[in-house]
């Protein structure tokens, strides 16, 4: 039976499975094919607990960590109210097919509403089709505000 928490940063057990996910997916393609660095593996725990505005999502399937998705909340100055932007989603090859990811969702938009948010927002990577497939079943659709404008575009400038 699959459990869903309410990550605890300060629980030993939440923060290594938030680690061991989060690096089981940064190895994988749609990740960038490489392992958490040492500092990240290091600091990242204590970096999340330092703000209030990050939370995270697991599962376990008994004692065993098998989905997560970090969310962090941000504003929306045209609604003027807060939004929810989920950064990372993760759930175990071995758990995949199995509704984990929605359900993982539903929890992410329950804090979310709770909070007071008007929008659920992500990125993702146009050849990971499966999660797009699974995002537009649960109600995402690329941002636009006119039409004649185009979808917007997810962009990064590197700062170190």
């Amino acid at each position: 039976m699959i459990e869903l928490v309410r990550a605890r940063y300060d629980d030993p057990v939440h923060a290594s499975a938030l680690i061991d996910l989060l690096d089981h997916y940064a190895r994988e393609p749609a990740g960038g094919g490489a392992p958490l660095s040492d500092f990240a593996r290091g600091r990242l725990i204590g970096e999340l607990a330092a703000r209030p505005f990050i939370f995270s999502v697991l599962a376990f399937d008994g004692a065993t960590p098998v989905g997560l998705v970090n969310a962090i909340e941000g504003f929306s100055t045209f609604a003027c109210a807060p939004l929810v932007n989920v950064h990372d989603v993760v759930v175990m090859p071995s758990h995949r097919g199995r509704g984990i990811a929605a359900r993982l969702f539903a929890e992410v938009e329950a804090i979310a509403r709770e909070r007071g948010a008007c929008k659920l927002t992500l990125e993702v990577l146009s050849g990971n089709r499966a999660a797009r497939a699974l995002y537009e079943k649960l109600g995402f659709d690329d941002y636009r505000l006119d039409p004649a404008m185009g979808d917007a575009q997810f962009m990064q400038k590197w700062l170190a």
